[in-house]
């Protein structure tokens, strides 16, 4: 007989998109039973056709000596059969065991339910679901942690369930969740408990242990299918399901995680059902129970190693991801993160980057900030000289104007002031600049002498800038080249200034 958490489970996992077959694997249950649970409008329940037993004629004979004069099975037969009684005794303990109930008064379903101290107790569990990331349609699993206590709640979104993501789910939450219980209520998934049968010890799995030991926390297993043992992590996957998943697109696995953790803070704003208290406030009273969380990370298996190549990359699964570019030639570490993330360690396993797993083989992902320390001060090639001169000073233009009949090599000169971004700021240049162009200096030389003897003076009298004849400057278009900027000859010829 299934009963109403059975059924629920069934009714989650077939929504989430599992198969038929999968479920009935899953929770150890025939196919048709999963079929009659989906189908079931309510709570099953059994109807069991009637038949007549040889203890019926004797139904308030039993009954009278069983709850009122308390005998057992053994002198109820013996009595019976003397009022001719011809049946053996099995079906008079089976008479018995529906009285039992009455004998007691108390129902065998009846429970106390018991509020977790502060510090005590976090559930785990995850559940699957079919989403829209980015234009496909795929499947991802919520990974949640609740606090028995005060009832806050932190999640993550993963495209793996195997031993590293749900170990990493683990610490990330607790993180999440500012500290660490005494007790980890779980399920009974492989990647934590390898056996839970009813009467033996639970078989943990080694490295689920060696991570509760790493965390200063309890592993606790919940009875086999027995959904209301973690009532408190289970019921909020429908509020997850019907207020965030349904309906909902989102560009990234990392943008999924991001709003979900926002619609999360959000739940814990929400006055709690059975607590009537928000679980943010309730929590203010429980973060001084929790256990610390750990400096370190627990890794459930070695990280592989990998030297950064010339061009400042590591190859991972035929793919490419940068790497800044100090650690060209060094020895780093990486691993995958929830199947979507790669996070890159130094030596000393501190944190480099992390990327987002490119899909597909033969890959490159760069990010540009990686080769900053490498990059050329100023351009090399002429004509981006030019670009980035006039792109950087708004009297840049006026500036190649004025000098293209002054000086032989204009492009030197305005590649040694776009050096001099790395010393001062683009505000402080523009005014030098205009100050230089106002006074007929325009060689790099007396730029330089300017900025050594008039730096203050002009940096901080901008107001004393007349930048009027700047303004006023005028060129005719017949004169320019080609690339709109005028040339004199003596440029071509190689003359001298």
């Amino acid at each position: 007989m299934k009963d109403v958490y059975d059924c629920e489970t069934v009714k989650r996992l077939f929504k989430s998109g599992m198969k038929i077959k999968a479920i009935a694997r899953t929770l150890n249950m025939s196919k048709n039973t999963v079929k009659k649970l989906i189908k079931a409008e309510g709570a099953p329940r059994y109807n069991r056709e009637y038949y007549k037993t040889k203890t019926d004629e004797y139904e308030d004979q039993i009954t009278k000596w069983y709850l009122e004069d308390d005998f057992n099975g053994t002198r109820i037969f013996r009595e019976l059969k003397k009022h001719g009684y011809d049946g053996s005794i099995n079906p008079i303990y089976r008479c018995l065991k529906k009285l039992a109930d009455q004998k007691s008064e108390i129902s065998k379903a009846a429970c106390e339910r018991i509020e977790t101290p502060y510090g005590d107790q976090a559930q785990f569990d995850w559940s699957p679901y079919k989403m829209v990331i980015g234009s496909n349609l795929i499947e991802v699993n919520c990974m949640t942690m609740i606090l028995s206590a005060s009832r806050k709640k932190a999640g993550v979104f993963s495209k793996n369930v195997d031993a590293d993501s749900v170990y990493e789910a683990i610490q990330e939450l607790f993180e999440d969740l500012g500290g660490v219980t005494r007790e980890l209520l779980i399920d009974n998934p492989k990647t934590l408990v390898l056996a839970n049968n009813k009467g033996h010890e639970v078989i943990f799995n080694r490295s689920a242990l060696n991570l509760s030991f790493h965390l200063g926390t309890e592993l606790n297993a919940c009875a086999p299918y027995r959904a209301r043992t973690k009532g408190k992590i289970e019921k909020p996957y429908q509020y997850i399901e019907e207020q965030f998943v349904k309906g909902s697109r989102f560009d990234s696995l990392e943008h999924l995680n991001k709003e979900f953790k926002i619609f999360l803070e959000e739940f814990n704003e929400n006055v709690h059902g059975t607590t009537k208290r928000k679980p943010n406030e309730m929590f203010l009273e429980e973060a001084q129970h929790l256990l610390p969380i750990p400096n370190k990370r627990y890794l459930h298996q070695s990280l592989q190693e990998r030297i950064v190549s010339n061009d400042c990359y590591v190859s991972v699964d035929t793919n490419r991801y940068s790497v800044p570019a100090k650690y060209v030639g060094k020895s780093v570490k990486v691993r995958k993160v929830y199947g979507y993330k790669l996070e890159i360690y130094s030596k000393e396993m501190q944190l480099i980057f992390t990327h987002n797993l490119v899909e597909g083989k033969n890959e490159v992902k760069k990010t540009e900030e990686h080769y900053d320390a490498i990059k050329a001060k100023a351009p090399k090639s002429i004509p981006e000289i030019r670009r980035q001169f006039v792109k950087s000073f708004s009297c840049g233009q006026v500036y190649l104007n004025r000098t293209s009949k002054i000086l032989t090599q204009q492009s030197y000169h305005m590649r040694e002031f776009l050096k001099l971004k790395e010393l001062y700021s683009n505000h402080d240049l523009e005014l030098i600049l205009s100050y230089c162009i106002n006074n007929e200096i325009y060689r790099i030389e007396g730029i330089k002498e300017v900025l050594k003897d008039k730096y203050f003076e002009i940096v901080l009298e901008e107001k004393s800038i007349d930048k009027s004849n700047i303004a006023e400057a005028e060129f005719n278009s017949k004169d320019l080249a080609p690339d709109g900027l005028i040339r004199d000859t003596s440029y071509y010829e190689g003359g001298q200034n």
